[in-house]
């Protein structure tokens, strides 16, 4: 998984994408805090930027639930339907 995720590269990935992005950061972050509770973890700040890259996805993911973002696409049907 990339370094740090920004809310602007996670508007440009569909709901699927969205949700691969998801399972890969628990799965990671599921590894970091097995490595920090046998004492293997190097990069505590690695625990950090997986659940603030966590949070974020939620956060793009329900701000497209309340109509607040767009998904890519979106704006497409919308001018279609017009």
């Amino acid at each position: 998984m990339s370094d740090k995720l920004s809310a602007t590269a996670l508007d440009d990935l569909n709901a699927g994408d969205l949700e691969a992005k998801l399972r890969e950061a628990k799965e990671e972050l599921f590894n970091l805090r097995f490595q920090a509770a046998t004492g293997q973890l190097e990069n505590n700040s690695r625990l950090r930027t997986v659940k603030k890259d966590i949070a974020r996805i939620y956060t793009v993911v329900r701000e497209r639930e309340l109509g607040i973002r767009t998904a890519p696409g979106a704006e497409k049907k919308e001018e279609a339907t017009a």
